[in-house]
């Protein structure tokens, strides 16, 4: 066993004395050693719970012959880091979470892993680190939050980011806005919607390093709780066949989870996620995979915010397997050999799934969209690429063109469009906030909310060397690359520019001469980093573009 290095043998007395400090017997350990690695907190909801996960985790890995080693990591909550220097500490949080990991599992050689997430950057960097030490592991999220009611609706997170802006414009009272504020978010978990932190552990399930029903089991069910002890039993057998994260996240993996992410209409930070743990595993995955992918797999399920169902109902009509299910139907299908945490194959595993509401799961001749939810867009503007979440934007807006509203801040754009500074047909350029000149390319929620509250998500569109939130909708344009910091031509935008998006095309230009172009780059100068102390001072310095997902130049 992997352990041995630090418990067998006369050399390693006072490893196991040091072990037996903490309580350990000789029996335990004995056992093979499964590190737990967990984000509880109480400071992120999705986690505020995670500790009752660990101990069925603990359980499980117990049952089945194992003894369980917890240990903790960082996470950062996106809601409450938005708008504000916190968000400039979210992205990077992604790589400490997948460092911490692997440090931990490298000092102490473990035998196995079981690792508990639930949100934004925390998955994605659990998954990273699980790849890169490369020891039999599982995953297994803390789940979605429900959603709450307010007014006969169903409200979630988002809904009090648009109240704000409904307040601005009218529309709603303060004293609505607070009675939302209460009833949006009911309980633990992570954040009600297809949202990023969702998107990932369905994703998680799709290329197969977590358990079937970990993308959408309720955080307050009982199944979670199952779910997680079986997590911790399926551990002890993947080190017994010793089948490895990289046996299981393969191309072909990666392909089945890219489909799944169209078919879900999943958060467009899961085109920074998915190559940056693909990174760890030794694939390549470009951005034109996306749009390859997207144009041959439809959009089936129409989740929150772009649609109107839950995760809970998403789950009560068979969860992330009975869409993989349906599209089984698609001409290319899904590769079905692809191995999974289960100890088999998913092939073998769609056997018993099954697709209980056609309402929820639309069959792939009759789907809400014919392309997939994610488009990836080139032109002058983005010539390495930009990510729209297509499946969110309205019909009128899949084409536009208007005048350049130029902001060298999020905090400048949501000024403006919470003060009436914003027309029907502009096209507001939020730029400096990519990977290097944000730092940490800050999610823009706040003002893609406010838009939508304002009532201007038919006819303003958003584009930025920054993020979205997987709770955007509407014409938002994001990862625009290269970034303004390092000389992309979004830091050329001058206000009033045309701007023409194209998103059936996949395409977004700015109607500039080349010539103009040039000359305005003649005189361009790189803004002033604005961190200069700290780890995000390095991050900046290290981190790549947000086209190669973000990931950090070694």
């Amino acid at each position: 066993m992997r352990s041995d290095l630090m418990k067998k043998g006369l050399e390693r007395a006072p490893h196991r004395s040091l072990m037996k400090a903490m309580g350990y017997t000789d029996e335990e350990i004995r056992r093979p050693l499964i590190g737990v690695g967990h984000a509880h907190n109480e400071i992120i909801p999705g986690h505020i719970h995670l500790d009752r996960i660990l101990e069925a985790v603990k359980t499980g890995i117990r049952m089945a012959g194992g003894t369980p080693i917890a240990f903790g990591t960082i996470g950062v909550c996106d809601g409450i880091a938005m708008n504000h220097q916190g968000m400039k500490y979210s992205l990077a949080s992604r790589e400490i979470i997948a460092d911490s990991v692997e440090i931990m599992a490298q000092a102490h050689p473990f035998d196995g892993l079981v690792l508990i997430p639930n949100c934004d950057k925390v998955t994605p960097g659990m998954l990273m680190a699980m790849l890169r030490v490369n020891i039999p592991a599982v995953m297994v999220s803390g789940g979605p939050m429900l959603t709450g009611r307010f007014q006969g609706k169903d409200v979630h997170l988002i809904s009090v980011f648009e109240g704000v802006g409904r307040v601005k414009a009218g529309s709603m009272s303060e004293e609505d806005l607070l009675e939302l504020e209460d009833a949006a978010c009911p309980g633990c978990g992570s954040c009600a919607g297809m949202f990023t932190a969702n998107s990932m552990n369905c994703l998680t399930e799709a290329i197969g390093l977590g358990l079937p029903g970990n993308g959408t089991l309720p955080a307050v069910s009982s199944a979670r709780i199952r779910l997680a002890k079986q997590a911790g039993m399926a551990v002890m057998n993947l080190l017994e066949k010793d089948i490895r994260p990289r046996d299981i996240a393969t191309t072909k993996a990666f392909e089945n989870a890219m489909a799944v992410d169209m078919a879900l209409g999943c958060s467009t930070n899961t085109v920074l996620h998915v190559p940056a743990i693909a990174h760890e595993a030794g694939i390549d995955l470009p951005l034109k995979m996306f749009n390859e992918v997207s144009m041959k797999t439809p959009h089936i399920c129409s989740l929150i915010p772009g649609g109107s169902h839950s995760l809970q109902q998403l789950d009560e009509a068979g969860g992330v397997q009975a869409v993989m299910k349906e599209l089984l139907a698609t001409k290319d299908g899904l590769h079905l050999d692809a191995m999974t945490v289960t100890g088999q194959t998913l092939g073998e595993n769609l056997k018993t799934a099954r697709i209980r509401n056609r309402e929820t799961i639309k069959p792939v001749d009759a789907p809400y969209h014919r392309e997939g939810g994610i488009a990836i867009l080139y032109g002058n503007l983005a010539p390495d690429g930009s990510v729209v979440k297509q499946s969110a934007v309205s019909p009128e807006m899949m084409v536009h063109e208007g005048p350049a509203r130029v902001y060298n801040s999020e905090e400048e754009a949501q000024t403006a469009i919470l003060g009436g500074a914003i027309n029907p047909g502009d096209v507001i350029v939020i730029r400096n906030c990519g990977p290097k000149g944000g730092p940490g390319m800050p999610e823009m929620l706040s003002p893609t909310s406010a838009i939508i509250g304002m009532g201007l998500g038919k006819s303003v569109a958003l584009i930025t060397d920054g993020r979205f939130s997987g709770g955007t909708q509407g014409a938002c344009i994001g990862h625009i690359s290269p970034e303004a910091a390092t000389g992309g031509p979004i830091g050329l935008v001058n206000e009033g520019d045309l701007i023409a998006i194209d998103i059936p095309q996949r395409s977004i230009e700015v109607k500039v001469s080349p010539e103009e172009l040039e000359k305005r780059k003649a005189t361009w100068q790189p803004p002033a980093p604005k961190i200069t102390t700290g780890y995000v001072a390095r991050y900046a310095r290290m981190v790549t573009s947000g086209s190669t997902g973000a990931i950090l130049k070694i």
